[in-house]
């Protein structure tokens, strides 16, 4: 099936330029102006639109069993979404539970993202450590294309990572040339702050954030900063809500090191205003970790990603009805954490980005889904367009507007946490390996379509980097 994106403007991460986008058999194969389309050739008309790469969301949580309950989304219905929204690629996560085999989860994630319509590839997270954990590491890096693993701070008594684990975790991706990611937030200060705000007896959402402060996660962001540094590999930091977890990614920039920042959506435009609702089930709704934070933090999270400091948006998509973020009426530990947003990021980042001045059009771009192709070794199979790469593709109306709502969205989840705004910028057309899932409003999304993205090891930019850094100790 070949497609040809007739008389659009390119626009990629660098620049934009007129250009027809020939697609065949799920790859770009050709890129020129006054293209001619084959017989039987599919002809989108791009008109006075926008031609961008398709978006890649770097955090999302399909399926996910999560404190007592799955997430609404399954890897169909979540991926659907996304395409609806022009995000067309995923990086979600397999979570072992603690004692698990890693190679046996990342099976179970593999089942079930079976169903997938769009792509996707895994982090897998490291829960736990001893011998086994440390081999197969290796057998996921080298054999099934993981390269990046992920490390929650938090969560104790469940999934967190103490140091030790980040210190033998950390040591084993340096050795495989993989990238170790981090959940930045002290587990411990939130064990003990959730336990002295019930004994107080605030037991609703407003507790969530007072039990989570942003020095809570700019200090596990510091920490987890500076073991990456003893170690000399590099760190991803996941969801950074703070500006005291981006000052820790500043400050280790400016010293050389080797950390990249993903912000979500939602961190940049929802304030904690919202936990203070009276409706339980509204203020339940916005329950995530990190807590949405005061505006001064979103001030500073936009200027992180209009200066570098930040690099991707994502959305950390785990969605949750009311019935299920009922369990935690009476005892807010136990409202599931998680929101949607994986449909509303590429609007939203446009229209609170591009529209207001902070982001250019090549800049929003790069936060949305070249940056993450790059990070995560992708690229240019994804987050470019040029020919050989995948015929991921969005034809991008700067000039369309709609309004976000549960009633409309594709999310299967009973609430939006951006309900009711209107943002100009949206998904006129969606293209997945070559084919229009998504046009005009119609969902054509397959289920299944999707494929598992494969992803090589940074092991010889690894190797590289320290063998300077072993050269600059001694010559020191």
């Amino acid at each position: 099936m070949s497609l040809l994106i007739r008389g659009g403007t390119v626009l990629d991460a660098t620049h934009a330029y007129r250009a027809d986008v020939f697609c065949d058999h799920g790859k770009i194969v050709q890129i020129g102006q006054n293209l001619d389309a084959p017989a039987g050739a599919q002809i989108v008309d791009a008109g006075d639109r926008y031609v961008i790469p398709g978006g890649i969301d770097p955090h999302t949580h399909m399926e996910l069993p999560f404190m007592g309950t799955v997430a609404s989304d399954d890897f169909f219905s979540g991926t659907a979404a996304g395409l609806a929204g022009g995000t067309t690629s995923i990086i979600d996560f397999v979570i072992p539970n603690p004692q698990q085999s890693l190679l046996e989860a990342f099976h179970t994630w593999r089942g079930w993202a079976q169903k997938s319509a769009s792509d996707y590839a895994f982090h897998v997270a490291v829960t736990w450590w001893d011998e086994s954990v440390n081999r197969e590491m290796g057998v996921l890096a080298n054999e099934h294309g993981v390269s990046s693993f992920k490390h929650f701070m938090a969560y104790k008594n469940a999934i967190m990572a103490d140091d030790e684990i980040l210190v033998n975790s950390f040591r084993r991706a340096l050795e495989l040339g993989a990238l170790p990611t981090v959940h930045a937030e002290n587990g411990e200060l939130v064990f003990q702050l959730q336990k002295q705000l019930l004994a107080q007896g605030i037991t609703g959402p407003a507790a969530h954030p007072l039990s989570r402060p942003p020095a809570v996660e700019g200090e596990a962001a510091n920490r987890a900063v500076r073991i990456a540094e003893v170690i000399g590999v590099p760190l991803y930091i996941v969801h950074v809500s703070a500006q005291q977890a981006l000052q820790a990614i500043e400050r280790a920039q400016s010293e050389g090191q080797r950390v990249f920042g993903e912000v979500l959506a939602g961190h940049l435009l929802i304030d904690d205003s919202v936990y203070l609702d009276s409706d339980f089930t509204r203020a339940a709704a916005h329950v995530m970790s990190p807590p949405f934070r005061a505006k001064e933090h979103q001030d500073a999270l936009w200027k992180g990603l209009q200066s570098g400091h930040l690099h991707t948006t994502a959305t950390d998509h785990c969605s949750f009805c009311a019935l299920q973020k009922a369990a935690g009426r009476d005892d807010f530990t136990k409202i599931p954490n998680g929101c949607a947003g994986i449909e509303d990021r590429m609007s939203l980042l446009w229209h609170y980005g591009v529209e207001t001045g902070r982001l250019t059009p090549s800049e929003f771009v790069q936060v949305t889904s070249t940056n993450a192709a790059r990070i995560f070794n992708l690229y240019p199979r994804k987050g470019a367009i040029e020919v050989g790469a995948d015929a991921d593709l969005v034809v991008w109306d700067a000039n369309a507007t709609r309004t976000i709502s549960a009633k409309t969205h594709h999310q299967n989840v009973d609430f939006n946490v951006f309900e009711g705004r209107t943002v100009k910028g949206i998904a006129s057309q969606t293209i997945a390996a070559g084919k229009l899932v998504w046009s005009a409003g119609d969902l054509r999304a397959e289920r299944g379509a999707g494929q598992y993205l494969s992803r090589k090891t940074f092991a010889p930019y690894f190797e590289a980097n320290n063998k300077r850094r072993a050269a600059n100790s001694s010559a020191s």
